[in-house]
């Protein structure tokens, strides 16, 4: 199969497996916005007088029945395809001939694909956001059902001050709230269209107009200047993991309380038969499984994230090839994100905290114990706070 750049000369499979790698199965999820971006710019390059209206049409009929059947699964971006990129004029130009081979006029694979990337960058980011959303609705609906229940609240693993499930809850809940306003800023990054930058210079001598694929694309701006855009890889990017680390953070540290709130020394907690597993050796055995998964997968968002902004750290300007291997954590981190927040909701709803095993030690009132005999005695705070201190430990001395 040839390929976009071939002039002829053979390849040797080792270097298409080696520079392929994982990009073609990457790509499956990008059909969709490529040929949304590959009719835009055949629309574009139509009304500048650079492709006729016939060979338009064609495109546009062939490129709309190719991404169909992609999505029905009658065919895939395949290693010999290279990437998707190569899949779709390879398979428009089979299909439709030499209209199929006047897409590519004007722009470039690292264009192409970028705007690709961004198109769906924008969908992922109101899913992801969409989704914090509803877990933070889930911890409203578990402090509205059990928000009443006092619960000790800790600093350094000990029994600190009361709280209450509507106050544990509801903080996790504030957090995610505001996770989800984080990742909508991410939009401003991917909300600018790359299009027509080719690979990274323009095309000399064509009438291209940036503005007229930037408004068919419903990106905010034109990303200028043409320069900007290959030094601008991997910032969306890396925003956007960011974001989805601290989502993950937060969700981790969430899972943390429960686990511990679950074992047998606490039991605050149960949770449902549906969502925690069996011991393969001890019958008794119910393993939290959801919850430890979500807490050890922090750490691949935080790796993700890592290594988005390594690949593109000290690299000159331009575009170069290790930009490729940005899709691998870029997808991995939303994917892992994706799947824990649709499975939280679920696994929240049967949380249920245990009345009659919450003990709430007769010390943790000893802040407001202290701050009682300021308001009644008008001594100083610090005064009531050694006097406090003190008459706990005669009674904890016996």
């Amino acid at each position: 199969m040839s390929r976009l750049w071939d002039k002829g000369a053979p390849l040797d499979e080792r270097v298409l497996r080696y520079t392929a790698g994982e990009d073609h199965g990457l790509d499956n999820r990008l059909v969709a916005y490529d040929v949304r971006a590959s009719i835009a710019h055949a629309e574009m390059l139509n009304a500048n007088g650079l492709l006729s209206s016939e060979d338009l049409e064609a495109i546009r009929r062939g490129l709309t029945q190719i991404a169909e059947e992609h999505s029905r699964g009658e065919w895939h971006v395949s290693l010999q395809h290279e990437d998707g990129q190569t899949a779709l004029e390879t398979l428009l130009t089979a299909r439709i001939g030499d209209a199929g081979k006047r897409v590519h006029l004007g722009r470039s694979r690292n264009d192409q694909v970028l705007t690709a990337v961004r198109l769906y960058l924008r969908d992922a980011v109101d899913a992801l956001a969409e989704r914090v959303l509803t877990v933070a609705a889930a911890l409203d609906d578990l402090a509205s059902r059990d928000g009443a229940i006092a619960i000790p609240g800790y600093t350094h693993m000990q029994q600190a001050m009361p709280s209450s499930v509507a106050l544990w809850a509801g903080g996790f809940a504030a957090e995610l709230r505001d996770d989800a306003e984080g990742l909508k800023q991410v939009q401003r990054r991917v909300g600018k269209s790359p299009l027509g930058s080719a690979a990274g210079y323009g095309s000399p001598n064509l009438p291209i107009d940036r503005e007229e694929t930037r408004r068919r694309l419903g990106f905010d701006s034109v990303h200028e200047p043409l320069t900007a855009v290959q030094l601008s890889r991997g910032k969306a990017e890396a925003q956007l993991g960011f974001e989805i680390a601290l989502v993950m953070q937060d969700v981790g540290r969430l899972s943390s309380d429960l686990l511990l709130f679950y074992t047998q020394e606490f039991s605050f907690v149960s949770l449902p038969d549906a969502f925690t597993t069996g011991s393969s050796i001890m019958p008794q055995k119910r393993n939290p499984d959801v919850f430890e998964l979500i807490r050890g997968r922090t750490a691949t968002a935080q790796a993700c994230l890592f290594e988005v902004m390594a690949i593109t750290a000290k690299l000159p300007s331009g575009y170069q090839r290790d930009l490729q291997l940005i899709k691998a954590p870029l997808f991995r981190s939303i994917d892992l994100c994706l799947d824990t927040l649709n499975i939280l909701p679920a696994a929240l709803e049967g949380v249920k905290f245990r009345t009659d095993r919450i003990k709430l030690d007769p010390s943790i009132h000893a802040a407001a114990q202290a701050n009682e005999m300021v308001v009644k005695e008008g001594i100083p705070f610090r005064d009531a706070y050694r006097r406090v201190g003190k008459a706990l430990k005669k009674e904890s001395d016996g």
